[in-house]
């Protein structure tokens, strides 16, 4: 059954019908789609096609993912190839593509570090839990070292303990009571900075904020701290340049692990390889996904330094190995398609292309200024936002109606974009993070796109 090149009216319904009959879908209402339905068929570039016919400019790369763009069918090439040859087999063995891979990302990180191979950017993240509570206790011995730090309206993921690091209340809300072993921070979100303080006189309250949580925690309870280079659920808040290496600076002062979220920056995202290279900054936990194989297999990664990784190695009879495994962890084919993926990225200097049109790409953003709803317009790379207001003064974030009528006008005229996931506070922001590939002729469409619908709301 294929409707990627040839539309057909009554196969479309058929799959319609098959599709909400049968199937649970994440965090959408399925009532809604009863009505609204996309069925997508294939994809070329920076374009998805649904099974109608319509093509959409994705400015989304999907789920933030899709870096090197759709059809690629190299990658669908390489899989096969892999498959013939080793379909699976559990990493507790080792593997020719897996072993590629981790000698890539090394590479990629500037050397020093070890890959842990699982299948999504939460796994990622919980791995990164665990093994610094494991790290701790080897290291530590005597003291209780489980608090992971995190910041306010942050999210990592959609496991128990992803969502419970994260800062998004109303992500969590359903599945509360937590456990207590996550403590939260003020965020650097300087457009709407939690101490009422301006940058850069406000001399980087929030750094201040966890420093005096860590102290109020007792240090000696503190296993990491955790975050992203660039918060993208609240709306992709970019913090000062300074932010990550004080916070860098906090978490070798009092024996913590610094655990970056890369799993949306990361793979050419913001203009580097990873964001945290913007910064300077040398992390002990690094959790990698999305973009290292551009979602063409699910695959993902924690990455941990020498420094951890040697706190696990030992004689058998030391019990000083990784407690943690996963069933498709090092995946074969998903380990080759990523190695290609990132060789193509290489190749085609994509990172460099990200941070050249993003540029691009933010000044046309700037124009959209003019319409007094929007409050700013920021961004890293091909990471982007444009946060909607009431008014500028007050920075009172519009109402969600606000940004389900831009988000549908976009997409009722051929543009995909993303909504912030900040919940009823901070919800207001359109969230861009296109594929890397695009062009900026397809920049230009999209700020004309976003300008019309603004109009639409005078």
């Amino acid at each position: 059954m294929s409707l990627a090149n040839s539309p057909d009216p009554a196969l479309r319904e058929a799959v319609v019908r098959q599709d909400l009959d049968n199937v649970l879908h994440p965090i959408v209402q399925h009532k809604l789609l009863e009505t609204k339905q996309m069925v997508v068929a294939g994809g070329q570039g920076a374009t998805i096609y649904d099974a109608d016919g319509t093509s959409y400019l994705d400015a989304m790369a999907g789920l933030w993912c899709v870096n090197i763009g759709y059809g690629r069918t190299e990658l669908a090439d390489v899989a096969a190839d892999q498959m013939r040859q080793l379909s699976y087999f559990p990493h507790t063995a080792m593997n020719v593509p897996a072993a590629g891979l981790a000698e890539k990302v090394n590479a990629l990180m500037g050397g020093g570090y070890h890959t842990y191979f699982v299948n999504s950017g939460s796994e990622a993240n919980e791995a990164g839990f665990k093994f610094a509570r494991q790290y701790m206790k080897h290291e530590y011995p005597g003291q209780y070292r489980f608090k992971t730090i995190s910041r306010y309206f942050s999210y990592h993921g959609t496991t128990l303990s992803t969502l419970d690091a994260g800062g998004m209340g109303e992500r969590k809300a359903k599945f509360e009571p937590f456990s207590g072993d996550f403590v939260h921070v003020a965020q650097p979100y300087c457009y709407r900075c939690p101490f009422g303080l301006s940058y850069p006189s406000c001399e980087l309250a929030c750094v201040k904020n966890m420093e005096n949580t860590i102290l109020g925690e007792g240090p000696e309870t503190v296993a990491e701290v955790i975050v992203e280079p660039v918060m993208s659920g609240v709306g992709v808040a970019v913090p000062p340049d300074e932010y990550l290496p004080e916070v860098e600076k906090l978490c070798r002062e009092y024996g913590i692990l610094l655990h970056i979220d890369e799993v949306i920056n990361g793979f050419g995202r913001t203009g580097k390889m990873f964001a945290h290279q913007h910064y300077g900054v040398a992390p002990d936990l690094v959790a990698i996904a999305k973009g290292i194989s551009s979602a063409y297999m699910p695959i993902a990664a924690t990455v941990v330094k020498n420094s951890v990784f040697d706190s696990f190695y030992g004689d058998a009879a030391d019990n000083r190995q990784v407690m943690q495994v996963n069933t498709y962890g090092g995946h074969p084919a998903a380990a080759a398609v990523a190695l290609r993926n990132i060789e193509i990225m290489e190749a085609e200097k994509l990172v460099e292309r990200s941070a050249d049109v993003g540029a691009y790409l933010l000044d046309g953003l700037r124009t959209l200024m003019r319409h007094k709803i929007v409050g700013d317009v920021r961004g890293k790379g091909l990471l982007l936002g444009v946060e909607l207001v009431k008014d500028r003064t007050t920075k009172q974030p519009v109402d969600a109606s606000v940004i389900t009528q831009i988000v549908d006008f976009c997409r009722d005229n051929g543009v995909i974009v993303g909504r912030a996931g900040g919940g009823r506070r901070y919800g207001n922001t359109i969230t861009l993070s296109p594929p890397l590939v695009i062009t900026r002729a397809e920049c230009d469409r999209l700020v004309d796109t976003l300008d019309r619908a603004l109009a639409t709301l005078r």
